[in-house]
């Protein structure tokens, strides 16, 4: 498989170089949104800068994925404009009203 072939996105791992539509390096991955068991991709979390925070990049955003590369469909600045990305809480088990403890 070539640099330059796409893969799919159950490829994708944290530390991925992410560029903006020009090809313009804008960041890292942080973290891939998605259910890999239902085969969903919802987004990513990028972080931008050291202190800059991560910004979620929605799916229908990312253009094409190749090795250690996701080159997204959106300008440099559109993507600082996007909403933060922070990690959901750890799961909490919710119970019926019947059975709350």
């Amino acid at each position: 498989m070539s640099e330059c072939d796409p893969v799919s996105w159950f490829m994708i791992e944290p530390g991925w170089k992410v560029v903006d539509d020009k090809g313009d390096d804008i960041g890292r991955v942080e973290d891939v949104v998605g259910d890999s068991n239902a085969d969903i991709f919802n987004g990513l979390s990028v972080t931008t800068g050291l202190l800059a925070g991560a910004h979620y990049v929605p799916a229908e955003s990312v253009g094409i994925i190749t090795e250690g590369r996701i080159h997204l469909q959106l300008s440099h600045e559109e993507v600082r404009n996007l909403d933060k990305h922070d990690k959901p809480p750890p799961s909490e088990e919710i119970l019926p009203p019947d059975r709350e403890r």
